[in-house]
Parts: structure tokens; sequence; C-alpha cells
């Protein structure tokens, strides 16, 4: 914002005070104009009622809300750039987004978050909000992230586990488990493990470098932990079935091993349901 009056408007001024001569030039005032801010976002949600993260046609999703959101306290649209999508009935913790204020609002970034969560649905939290610098982009500053899968063993599930767990009552082997998941471990060519979207070519990219790709034995079943430099479309369910699938004998390890070692154009036998992932954090 730039506001600019003529030199002689002061003259009338009921003041004997002088302006500073370094806010007058060439006989007007200049007033330094406000910079917008660039705010990232640390969000979490649960995500069964949801379409996903991304905004769709003819879908309920968690970017569409907080866009709205934005739109409704700035009175003007704002695109909000997350740093990737999360398939329906996926839940969140950590995940990530930037947007540019605009240039008339002065909130500060503590401010933007209770003004935020007073136009979401409970489902949708915004948990932290910080200035970046210009260059930060949550999708192509990230360096990793970490995905959480919850199995819940118990022969019924409890009813606050449901929509937060895949319910698996047939036991699994935790050491056939534990070497399934060793396999994805380092660098590899994932296709085996990505979904088509329908727009793959020859030149696309399946190489993910997985860096912790393990479990914990927790109250009702096992969580486990996978952290990695990226993932492919709905690549973690996929690791998740077919690691799981090992452990319950209906997959060898050694075809589970060519999956990841020895790609065909053959897929990971089993995707998991949406139900007991959650997007742990972003790292930068």
């Amino acid at each position: 914002m730039l506001w600019v009056a003529d030199r002689r408007d002061f003259t009338s001024c009921q003041t004997s005070a002088k302006l500073p001569s370094q806010f007058i030039s060439q006989g007007r005032i200049e007033q330094q104009s406000h910079t917008a801010m660039h705010l990232k976002l640390t969000i979490a949600y649960d995500g069964t009622r949801f379409g996903g993260w991304q905004i769709q046609p003819n879908a309920d999703t968690v970017q569409e809300r907080i866009e709205g959101a934005l739109a409704e306290i700035a009175k003007e649209k704002i695109r909000l750039h997350g740093s990737g999508r999360t398939d329906a009935g996926v839940h969140a913790l950590g995940q990530v987004a930037h947007f540019d204020a605009p240039d008339h609002l002065t909130m500060n970034p503590f401010n933007w978050v209770p003004a935020l969560n007073s136009k979401l649905p409970p489902e949708i939290r915004i948990m932290e909000c910080e200035e970046v610098p210009d260059e930060f982009h949550a999708r192509f500053s990230a360096r990793s992230k970490t995905y959480i899968y919850r199995l819940c063993l118990s022969p019924i599930l409890p009813p606050f586990l449901s929509k937060r767990a895949w319910h698996l009552p047939r036991q699994l082997n935790p050491v056939d488990l534990g070497k399934a998941l060793s396999f994805y471990q380092g660098s590899h060519d994932f296709r085996a493990f990505a979904a088509n979207r329908g727009n793959e070519t020859e030149e696309t990219d399946y190489v993910r470098e997985i860096t912790r790709a393990d479990f914990e034995q927790i109250d009702e079943g096992y969580l486990i932990t996978f952290t990695g430099n990226g993932f492919l479309y709905k690549m973690v369910r996929l690791l998740t079935g077919g690691a799981v699938q090992a452990a319950q004998g209906y997959l060898r390890q050694d075809d589970l091993y060519d999956l990841v070692n020895s790609p065909t154009g053959k897929k990971s036998p089993l995707c998991a349901p949406p139900d007991g992932l959650t997007l742990l954090s972003v790292e930068y």
C-alpha cells in the first residue's frame, strides 16, 4: 500500500512539528508498503468423512474446507498448496500446506490458528502457523514424509478403533512381518506398489528411497512406520498389504522380494484399506 499527499496539504495542520526529511521526496510523503506474509500451516484431520485432501469435483475435501475458511477471513480466494495428497478416509497428524496472506491482512501467524479453526469442522484442525521464507514450498521443499499404519489383531474391533485401524482377526507372524518390511528399505523401483492414475508414461519415475520400514507392538496389535523421500499413489497401502499378506502366509517372502527388486509389471497383491493410515509428519 502506497499513501501519498502533496506537501502543501500539511501547511494548514495545527502543529509546528516538522516531518523527517527522509519521508519527504519530491513534494510527496511515502509510506513503506506492507509485504504479504508467506505462511506455513501444520494440519491434523480425521479423514473418515472426506474425499481426500485435494479439491476434486463432487467431493468434500480437506483442502476445499481450508480454502473456504481462508476466503471467509480474507474476503477473497486464497490458494492453498499442500505437501501432497491423501486418499479418501486417510488421516493426518502433520499434513503441511502453505499460502500467501493478502497484503491488506496484517494478522500475525499465531492468530491465524484460532481464526481458521473457528471456521472449520471439528474433524479438521490447524495445529500451527508460522511465517516462512518466500522460497518455501510445502511440496517441493519437503525432504521426507513419515506415515504410520495401525493393525488391530483383536478378535473384536473396539468401537473407538473403527475407521482408525485395519481389523485383522486372523493372526499374523511378527517375524515374517518384520522380514517383509525389511525388503522395502533402501532405494528401489516401486512400480509394483503404485496404483495407476492413468497418466503414466515411459518417463514416469518410480524410484523412491525408504529410510524406515518397521513395526512395534501396541495395544490391540501393531503400528507400522514408513519414512521415505516420497511416496507414489497408494504406495503405503500397497506396501502394507504386501507385508501383511506375507506375514499371514498368503504371499511367499521370495515373491514379495522380487516385487521390490525385480519389478516386471505385476502389482502388490493387496491394497490395505485407508482406515489405518495416518500421515504423521513432513520433514523439511
